[in-house]
């Protein structure tokens, strides 16, 4: 039996046989006590790729978010996102179910904000308001289909945001996608915050766990309030190793994913009935609208996968493709062409 073509999100990528072995002969310890060897070389290594004084290795790209947000502010402070982030989006809204804070949403481009967008919303200091406290930014962007935030335009807004006294963390999950395709180093994208989230498990295939990364201090409240929710780990050097393994051998074959993903977008563009949104595509990331003729997306996508392509249906006439390093540029071609007949197909139907 054929298998998949996978492409609901880079997310499903399985560890590699090398990072297996590097899994299987990880030296191990007690983490919660500080003794395993592998995770305390994956928080030096992180944290020194990012030029901060220290990291934590979390379960997950959320939980290192909602940390971030946690050691910045206090029950009843607020933050500033883009309205279609993660953070925003895709955590449950834990900043208020865990620790009491409000969001105060900004729409941008393709998830992109630019500072003149921030201007006069902090809140004043007066006690009917709530406090003003950190800004979030997102790089690359999920919902944005993989947009990088302009260098330019981050050092601006977090140059902004510390002159009004407000904290900075970046929702670096794809962070090693903007690295890669921009050559802009991780250190030089993390210098304008003050706190980074990053993800092993999407573009560099670990099977799981992150990293919040930021000054020893912050880190260390960080580690206080990770174990209050559940996330102290044992013996967790085996998927540190993992993580280790990605930051040594996969950032840079990034670009491999790019490269597909801008062959499907190719396609996508010269298919009647699909367009895509945005029209250009910058990381790994393919986000495209599924013309009412051709049904809804959910329809579209349920008749791609009888044929064996697997994608994310994002709205009601909206599909999402990302390329990882479990699909090959053989199975994009292959993609491409099932798109294309699939479309070709029930449009031939619809007339």
């Amino acid at each position: 039996m054929q298998l998949p073509i996978d492409l609901r999100s880079d997310t499903v990528t399985r560890p590699t046989p090398a990072m297996r072995a590097a899994m299987a002969a990880a030296e191990v310890g007690d983490d919660v006590f500080g003794e395993d060897p592998t995770v305390r070389q994956l928080e030096a290594r992180v944290a020194e790729m990012l030029g901060k004084e220290a990291a934590l290795f979390v379960t997950s790209g959320t939980m290192g978010n909602q940390l971030g947000l946690r050691v910045h502010c206090q029950p009843g402070d607020e933050f500033i996102c883009e309205a279609n982030c993660h953070i925003h989006n895709y955590e449950q809204a834990a900043y208020a179910q865990l620790f009491g804070l409000a969001v105060q949403p900004i729409e941008g481009e393709f998830g992109v904000l630019r500072v003149e967008q921030l201007i006069d919303r902090i809140r004043p200091a007066n006690d009917h308001h709530v406090r003003t406290r950190l800004v979030c930014l997102e790089n690359t962007h999920n919902r944005g289909a993989g947009r990088i935030q302009p260098i330019d335009d981050v050092a601006e807004i977090c140059g902004w945001a510390a002159e009004h006294g407000l904290a900075r963390h970046l929702d670096g999950a794809r962070l090693f996608n903007a690295v890669a395709a921009t050559g802009i180093s991780a250190g030089e994208w993390a210098a304008h915050f003050d706190t980074v989230s990053v993800c092993f498990s999407k573009g560099l295939g670990a099977p799981v766990g992150s990293a919040l990364c930021g000054p020893a201090e912050l880190i260390r409240q960080a580690r206080r309030h990770r174990k209050a929710l559940g996330g102290g780990m044992r013996q967790a050097g085996i998927i540190a190793a993992g993580a280790l393994y990605a930051l040594e051998h996969h950032i840079d074959r990034l670009t491999v994913d790019h490269a597909n993903a801008r062959h499907l977008a190719e396609a996508i563009r010269h298919t009647p009935g699909l367009k895509l949104n945005p029209s250009s595509v910058e990381t790994n990331i393919v986000i495209f609208d599924v013309d009412r003729e051709l049904g809804t997306a959910a329809a579209f996508g349920a008749r791609l996968r009888d044929e064996g392509v697997w994608l994310n249906t994002v709205a009601p006439q909206r599909l999402r493709a990302v390329t990882h390093l479990d699909v090959s540029r053989e199975q994009v071609e292959q993609a491409t062409r099932i798109l294309s007949k699939t479309a070709e197909e029930v449009a031939a139907v619809a007339r």
